[in-house]
């Protein structure tokens, strides 16, 4: 297959380079949230390198269980979208080796890979044999697409604002300072879209799909050994990623290591702090949450652009 135009061999390495970063910072900063969230609770919690030695044990774990294809395709595809997400999109504004393969694709590839992860998940459960996997697959695909809505509509804002789905391109509009993020100048769309970040960090009070306080079904127990290693790999990439999309798009982006590490661990408390304060909603509150808050703020985003 010909190359794209602007590529170059060499920035598969940097691409790895930018993973490998991501995951040791998306493991330390999973774990220091668990911590701070035990605290709260007047728990001690668990050890900052906890994760670390759970993904080398299940790593290292092999499974006797036979289920379809997709079942073990699920986690695969979960990865995929995260690993996907995080490589289409720049993470450190200015610096060369950290634009991925952002030239390659648009926002609208950003948005797919962040649903694509969790319909592969979806078709997973559908082979995992458990009489229950269609009420787990029902609720995170309708709070998925209804925490997705407002985030559509504060993207279609910010591209008519922008003139541009080019993530790039909408960085460099946002550098000048703070004046110029789109926090400032399109705080209708930034608060949409952090309605569905919320929603589609899968913390309470939007934890439906997992829902801990009921009997322990569900992925967690489902998947196991490796399985559950690339699972546990992706719940460290995925959330940052994620997040890395958000502070290009609204929060003017990172131009050095720190400013990333800082802005997205910022950004990551947000859902990590409501999740500590508030019980899990029902599905039908979740969803009528979105329709109700985040639906007419995305359309009010887009009458004022």
């Amino acid at each position: 297959m010909t190359p794209q135009p602007g590529f170059q061999w060499i920035q598969i390495l940097y691409a790895l380079a930018t993973l490998f970063v991501v995951l040791n910072y998306g493991l330390l900063m999973t774990a220091l949230v668990q911590k701070i969230a035990a605290r709260v609770s007047g728990r001690h919690g668990i050890p900052i390198w906890q994760n670390y030695v759970d993904l080398v044990k299940n790593f290292a774990l092999r499974s006797q269980i036979s289920h379809g294809v997709m079942y073990y395709m699920g986690p695969i595809f979960r990865l995929s979208g995260g690993i996907g997400l995080l490589l289409f999109v720049p993470t450190i504004y200015g610096l060369p080796w950290a634009q991925n393969f952002s030239f390659a694709g648009d926002l609208i590839l950003a948005l797919y890979f962040v649903f694509f992860g969790t319909l592969g998940m979806a078709l997973g459960a559908g082979e995992s044999g458990h009489p229950h996997s269609a009420i787990g697959v029902s609720r995170g695909l309708s709070q998925t697409t209804a925490a997705e809505l407002p985030l559509a509509l504060a993207v279609y804002a910010i591209a008519v604002q922008y003139h541009t789905l080019n993530i790039p391109q909408i960085v460099a509009a946002q550098q000048g300072g703070i004046a110029h993020w789109t926090l400032i100048t399109n705080p209708l769309a930034t608060i949409a879209a952090m309605f569905a970040y919320v929603g589609t960090m899968m913390r309470a009070p939007f934890d439906v799909v997992l829902a801990p306080q009921e009997i322990p079904i569900g992925p967690p127990t489902e998947y196991h050994s490796a399985y559950m290693a690339l699972m546990q790999t992706n719940r460290a990439i995925f959330p940052v990623a994620k997040t890395v999309v958000y502070m290009n798009l609204f929060f003017g982006g990172a131009s050095n290591w720190l400013e990333f590490a800082l802005k997205v661990f910022a950004l990551y408390l947000i859902p990590a702090i409501i999740g500590v304060v508030h019980p899990r909603f029902r599905v039908e509150q979740s969803i009528r949450f979105f329709l109700k808050w985040g639906l007419p703020v995305g359309v009010l985003a887009i009458l004022v652009v």
